[in-house]
């Protein structure tokens, strides 16, 4: 790298700016080019978003109100800003890009209209003699003027543009004869792809002020013939006469919906496969554009056809203007994806839509029949052990093989006889739980007379579980939502794929017994978690399980849903002056080395100073030695020593191996001041045989778990008898600590009246408000 830039620096100047610009950007190419030096064999398009990363030659087209304001009249100068960085940034990776563009007309209205105001200004002042003009009208302008006008304006904004990103550009303007003549196709094509050789940027339009009106049902006769009606359909045939990988046609809508946007139930299509035109009913035209959505997807399939892959996006939304490209390059699921291979199973989407239908099922079923499904599944968990097992060492072969994995998730990508056996006894409990959920009525109120209200028990709706690693998640969260009624959606990793796989096979047999195996669903398909976190109008919950980075790329991602969970893992244990020196020793060594790589582990030791250099501190180095802990000292146990351990980088670091870090206080309180600033919020402990410190670090911690004289392992849901868990949460509303049923429950309202109205409460109404607690049953379900 450091030979190149030598290299580039030793290049001669040149005096023309065209030349810098054109010289600098095949420089910036040579950087970038091994990521696609090899070109992708055309004629077959992608099948999965996730293969647009491939691509090496992309045509982005840019409609009429893409490049317009909304006013009609001149560039929407902001968005096409950002898609000429967006187009930079692609083309300087080395991807070879060319640009459909529309917008000469709406830029010569927009200078025609300025000229005859002008004009109309100058005559009006002459001949009226007075300073007060009389209202001007502005003829309608002619289309094919307005181009004449615009174009060249219009290439003078992009050239200005791309010069910012030493990037070079080439107008070229065509007709329908430029692609149906075949000297003038071949001209065609060897200018374009000279110029792509060039590094410069062709950007393509049609020839407005002299195209003729098009032609009714003369466009896309085959894949040999299509008419330039409009720049949908030349974006099409460019992409196909160029053999590009990718085509983005930028519009007004989001994507290609089953029916017109903004009327009721109409859905954004992900993905759209030839033979689906059926499904789809089609709306107006934009505000400016001559083509429809219609046309486009006309112009997709076409291009789909030449093998070409498709993506129709808005490059409108001020939300997704500045990455709408770049996320679709990404393979982010932006917009309508055109693919020819239909997927073996449902999409996401549809999984989504069948878990929500049989979870209402689910939980409309008795308590009796849960608990039934519950122990169904613990019994086939000990049954089938060595299928699960089979698949589980499969599993860890793989991810042993690859070396990718850390032994943290290596360890808890490992399931055994013993871990099955327990995860089956807290099903039994769970099952015995699950009996006193969904229904359960929290409060009775007599309103008024014969008017009762009831706050019961309901499931939350639809969760999206997603993990890492461990599969016993997977056994645990489904029962979990069987228990509280909740439909689920699953996303485990792909390193526990054989192992999860046999885990959900025996869920849904466990749920079939009472007709409701659609309730939980793996997504097993190439989806994205940043993907999954957008479909906020289907999911109600996300609960992530796995490590603090999940944790924070999840919350991130999921804007418009709610997020269960807790970002680290800090937890402390802090041994005061008054601490047991046998209770100390095993609190610590079973808080850091009983299964490190959990979340409920040690991170940080506090010691009060009084015990530095005494038997107990001296007994405690040296057994952490002994487990082969690696310890990291903190700015004031470091200050205290000669020879320390290597200092901490940070104190709230999250090891989640045999690392921790120690770090000196001065009591109690400095202790719980040290927990507050740099924790987490999971889980703390005290190790005293002092009642009052005691008392006053569990009232004082704003932990979700904080302990007494007890390892910070036990914050879990199974050991808090819960009979399992979704995992912890440090949140401060809905649900805290280990969530276990009672956190995937939320509440409803019920009201019943013998047809009393408001108004009968008013200063003039016959009615009073009571407002009495009805004492609710034991049991307390409807």
């Amino acid at each position: 790298m450091f030979a190149r830039l030598a290299l580039c620096s030793q290049l001669p100047s040149r005096t023309r700016r065209g030349h810098d610009v054109c010289a600098a950007s095949i420089i910036i190419r040579t950087f970038s080019q091994a990521k696609f030096s090899l070109p992708r064999p055309h004629g077959k398009s992608f099948a999965h978003r996730s293969e647009l990363k491939q691509a090496k030659r992309i045509v982005v087209k840019l409609g009429s109100a893409v490049v317009t304001r909304g006013d009609e009249c001149g560039l929407a100068l902001g968005r096409l800003a950002s898609i000429v960085e967006q187009v930079a940034v692609l083309q300087n990776q080395g991807r070879e890009m060319m640009i459909v563009t529309s917008g000469a007309v709406a830029f010569g209205k927009q200078r025609l209209r300025h000229e005859i105001l002008l004009s109309q200004s100058v005559r009006q002042a002459l001949h009226s003699g007075q300073n007060q003009l009389k209202e001007m009208s502005v003829p309608v302008l002619e289309a094919r003027a307005c181009a004449a006008a615009g174009q060249s304006g219009l290439m003078a904004l992009y050239e200005a543009m791309f010069t910012q990103y030493s990037i070079c550009t080439a107008q070229i303007l065509v007709t329908n004869l430029d692609f149906h003549d075949e000297q003038k196709r071949r001209n065609l094509n060897s200018t374009l792809h000279e110029l792509l050789r060039m590094n410069i940027v062709p950007i393509i339009n049609t020839n407005d002020a002299v195209v003729p009106p098009p032609v009714p049902n003369s466009d896309l006769q085959g894949v040999n013939v299509i008419s330039i009606k409009d720049n949908d359909s030349l974006a099409a045939r460019l992409a196909v006469e160029m053999k590009a990988d990718l085509l983005i046609a930028l519009s007004d809508v989001q994507g290609l919906y089953d029916s017109p946007p903004g009327t009721d139930d109409a859905k954004l299509i992900d993905i759209f496969y030839p033979g689906d035109q059926q499904s789809v009913t089609y709306g107006t035209k934009s505000r400016v554009g001559i083509g429809g959505m219609e046309a486009k997807v006309k112009a997709a399939l076409w291009a789909l056809q030449g093998g070409t892959s498709v993506v129709i996006a808005n490059g409108t939304d001020p939300k997704v203007t500045g990455h709408v490209i770049t996320d679709i390059v990404e393979g982010k699921k932006v917009g309508t994806f055109f693919s020819e291979v239909k997927p073996a199973g449902p999409t996401v989407e549809q999984q989504t839509e069948m878990a929500r239908h049989a979870g209402r099922t689910l939980a409309s079923l008795l308590p009796e029949q849960r608990e039934e499904i519950i122990c169904c599944l613990a019994e086939l968990l000990t049954e089938r052990k060595e299928e699960i097992l089979t698949a589980n060492r499969k599993d860890m072969e793989l991810a042993s093989a690859t070396g990718f994995l850390p032994q943290p998730l290596i360890n808890r990508l490992s399931l055994s006889t013993s871990k099955l056996n327990s995860l089956a006894i807290g099903l039994r409990q769970l099952a015995v739980a699950s009996r006193d959920s969904v229904g359960r009525v929290l409060r009775r109120t007599r309103v008024a007379n014969n008017l009762e209200l009831e706050q019961i028990t309901v499931p939350i709706g639809v969760l999206l579980v997603i993990f890492e690693s461990r599969p016993d998640c997977l056994p645990q969260v489904s029962a979990l939502a069987i228990a509280s009624g909740n439909a689920l959606l699953l996303k485990g990793g792909k390193e526990a794929s054989n192992t999860n796989k046999i885990l959900h096979q025996l869920t849904q047999e466990a749920l079939s017994i009472h007709g409701v195996s659609d309730a939980i669903q793996l997504v097993s398909t190439r989806e994205e978690v940043e993907d999954l976190c957008r479909l906020d109008k289907m999911i109600d919950l996300i609960i992530p399980r796995g490590s603090s980075q999940l944790v924070r790329d999840i919350q991130r991602a999921a804007k418009g849903i709610p997020v269960l969970g807790h970002s680290e893992g800090v937890c402390h244990v802090y041994i005061d002056a008054d601490a047991s020196i046998d209770k100390a020793l095993d609190i610590v060594k079973d808080s850091k080395c009983d299964y490190p790589a959990a979340c409920n582990a040690m991170e940080t030791l506090l010691i009060h100073r009084d015990l530095l250099r005494t038997p107990m501190f001296d007994q405690i180095i040296d057994m952490l030695r002994q487990e082969h802990v690696k310890i990291h000292a903190g700015p004031r146990f470091a200050s205290y020593l000669t020879f320390s351990p290597s200092e901490v980088k940070s104190l709230r670091t999250e090891y989640g191996d045999l690392e921790c870090c120690i770090e000196v206080v001065d009591g109690m309180q400095d202790a719980v001041d040290h927990i507050h600033k740099y924790g987490s919020s999971h889980t703390d402990v005290i190790v005293t045989e002092n009642e009052e410190t005691a008392e006053q670090f569990l009232q004082q911690v704003d932990s979700a778990c904080v302990f007494w004289n007890a390892s910070s392992r036990f914050a879990d849901g199974y050991r808090f008898g819960l009979g399992a868990e979704v995992g912890i949460s440090t949140a401060r509303i809905h649900a805290r600590g280990p969530v276990g049923l009672e956190g995937l429950l939320t509440t409803k309202w019920v009201l019943r009246g013998e047809g009393q109205t408001v108004s009968d409460f008013s200063e003039q109404g016959s009615m009073k408000y009571l407002h009495e607690n009805i004492p609710v049953p034991q049991g307390g379900f409807r």
